[in-house]
């Protein structure tokens, strides 16, 4: 039997691996050093504007993960989803995997939003590597701005940025979800506290989504839209 993945996934074209295996490789031997740095700073980056983190972490890739990147492509296949809005791009790892899917569900879209213009510079040169430019458009900026229009009805929702404003993004393009759409916000564990009033409003049935944390990584809440 012919394995579907290697023959009709966009994510086995060599180029986009290549691209995918340089981007994780770099976070995992860069990413700790980084991080580790900033918190013996004694900077208190919680607390900072989302300008002054986005300094900070300037170069540090915080990416999701290779399993977490796999788990993004599959749920956008499952649902066909051609128009994805991604808070938090970073260089571009979630993105390409986003958009590997939506090449692979006939075309469409992916929005992205990153704050740090050299991150934007950065993403697009990777997303041009892998082939996937033409379904991706990435946004500079504060994303409570760039994410005012979104276009078409969005299908999956993204959010991995900041996490103050994980909320807030999602009330910004809540008119713009359907019935179906899928909302994913990545570290709900590790930032639990931070993210309280926004696990709190997408578990309330009153608000019209059904939610529920799946235990990847850091975690992943797992919302959709009735």
């Amino acid at each position: 039997m012919t394995n579907s993945m290697t023959t009709n996934s966009t994510l086995r074209l060599p180029e986009v691996q290549a691209v995918l295996e340089r981007l994780h490789t770099l976070a995992d031997n860069n990413d700790a050093t980084i991080i580790q740095q900033v918190i013996e700073s004694g900077s208190d980056w919680k607390s900072s504007s989302s300008e002054h983190k986005s300094e900070m972490f300037r170069e540090a890739l915080l990416p999701i993960s290779r399993d977490i990147g796999r788990f993004l492509y599959g749920v956008a296949r499952s649902i066909s989803a051609k128009h994805i809005v991604e808070f938090g791009t970073s260089y571009g790892v979630s993105t390409i995997y986003f958009a590997a899917a939506v090449r692979d569900n006939g075309g469409g879209l992916v929005v992205g939003s990153e704050l740090e213009n050299s991150k934007v510079a950065k993403a697009n040169q990777n997303l041009a590597e892998a082939g996937l430019s033409q379904f991706v458009e990435i946004r500079a900026g504060d994303a409570l701005q760039t994410l005012r229009e979104t276009g078409s009805t969005i299908d999956l929702l993204f959010l991995d940025g900041w996490k103050d404003i994980y909320l807030d993004v999602l009330h910004l393009v809540l008119g713009n979800l359907r019935q179906g759409s899928v909302v994913l916000a990545d570290d709900v564990e590790l930032f639990r506290d931070d993210l309280a009033s926004y696990l709190d409003y997408i578990r309330n049935p009153a608000h019209g989504f059904v939610s529920v944390t799946l235990p990847l990584d850091d975690g992943i809440e797992y919302s959709v839209k009735l």
